[in-house]
């Protein structure tokens, strides 16, 4: 998205296509990606996205300027509310909000979808997927619900006092979800956030695993905020030290580090999603292998940094809604699981995936303005591809390319 100089309206949904990662012939670790090289290659999943971007100028609390919004994330193609997904969760540093995570400890369970938006908005997030929920259980039907809700900071950039995400931009995003590909960058929760000093916000991407290895996906979307330039590897290359805060300017130019909208003091949410039959342990083995990811993109879990990862596993289909609204009479159901001694493609997978989902995300972003004229700066896609090629990744230098992997 290019800088906004001009008051825009609300949007929900795209913005124009960038470069991905597989375009400039980057493709992270050898497994293949899916159809979309995203996480929707997980069959059944969607994702929408509601997006909030207008205003231009200086800083009004409560008018603007807004760049912030709402991404959903539903785990299958049936009603999230009335039947529940194995899940499991990690908190590498939680200097963050990811809500309902006690009753996933308790029990392994999601109910519902998994939304992303700003910090200050989890609360009303969280109220109106249970509205959400309200109409989704026949009428009269008492039922429970702890929404899974995940944020991240974008006050460098949006009102982020100014409490502009309401509740019909959450049924917005929960309308507009949908299989195949998926909006990148500046959208929905992602519309203001930075990552690496560059524009971020939200990367997905995807791997399969042979045949005999379970031919399951896993598929990542992110939500990324954190990071310092010179942290940013891309496959390997320092990408960041390339491209210096002197060349191209940090959004954070003049701050010391430490506190709130500061050089490194962002976070990452990511979702992480496979049709392998999964308990809820070995969901939060999966959740955990997102940290490597980050590490390999250059995130260290900072102090001030929330760097949590929510994982679903979508193999054991049919479980009863844990609400108690669904009372079948049993007391048991069979369910299948992966051996544990079998869980290491799924491992890899969800490593390279998230690496790539974070340089999909700063690929994709774009040039950005916000409050009080704050720029931040996309992730030029000419230049990474130059560098790679000097490092001998990417372009016409990548054996992957080559092979159309």
């Amino acid at each position: 998205m290019s800088a906004a100089r001009e008051p825009v309206a609300e949007v929900v949904g795209a913005v124009a296509a960038r470069p991905r990662a597989r375009d400039l012939g980057i493709h992270v670790g050898r497994l293949p990606s899916g159809t979309w090289d995203a996480i929707t290659d997980v069959p059944g999943v969607r994702v929408g996205h509601a997006t909030i971007n207008r205003g231009d100028g200086p800083l009004v609390v409560g008018e603007g300027p807004v760049r912030t919004g709402v991404t959903m994330i539903l785990p299958h193609d049936g009603n999230a509310f009335l039947e529940p997904v194995f899940a499991g969760w990690h908190s590498l540093n939680g200097n963050g909000e990811l809500t309902g995570t006690a009753w996933l400890d308790e029990v392994g369970l999601l109910s519902g979808p998994i939304a992303l938006t700003n910090t200050h908005s989890v609360g009303v997030v969280r109220d109106a997927i249970i509205e959400y929920a309200v109409r989704s259980h026949p009428a009269g039907t008492e039922f429970w619900s702890l929404p899974v809700v995940g944020e991240t900071y974008d006050g460098t950039l949006n009102d982020i006092n100014g409490f502009h995400v309401r509740a019909e931009h959450v049924a917005e995003a929960l309308a507009a979800a949908r299989g195949g590909p998926v909006a990148e960058g500046s959208v929905g929760g992602g519309t203001g956030m930075i990552c690496h000093e560059f524009k971020g916000g939200i990367g997905t991407a995807s791997r399969v695993l042979a045949a005999e290895h379970g031919s399951w996906t896993v598929g990542v979307l992110v939500q990324a905020n954190y990071g310092v330039r010179h942290d940013l590897r891309i496959d390997g290359v320092p990408v960041g030290r390339h491209i210096p805060v002197t060349e191209v300017p940090s959004p954070y130019a003049g701050k010391r580090p430490g506190g709130p909208g500061t050089p490194g003091a962002g976070s990452i949410i990511a979702v992480l999603a496979t049709d392998a039959p999964l308990l809820p342990h070995q969901c939060r083995r999966l959740a955990q292998r997102a940290g490597l990811g980050l590490s390999r993109a250059g995130g260290y879990g900072r102090n001030s940094s929330g760097d949590m990862f929510v994982a679903f596993a979508t193999g054991n289909r049919g479980m009863p809604d844990i609400s108690g609204a669904d009372r079948r009479g049993a007391d048991a159901i069979d369910v299948r699981m992966v051996l544990d001694d079998r869980v290491d493609g799924l491992f890899t997978a969800a490593v390279d995936a998230t690496e790539e989902a974070i340089v999909n995300a700063l690929l994709a972003a774009g040039t950005l303005t916000g409050i009080n004229g704050v720029t931040a700066h996309g992730l030029d896609a000419e230049r990474v591809m130059r560098i790679m090629e000097a490092h001998g990744r990417g372009g016409a230098a990548s054996p992957d390319a080559r092979e159309g992997r």
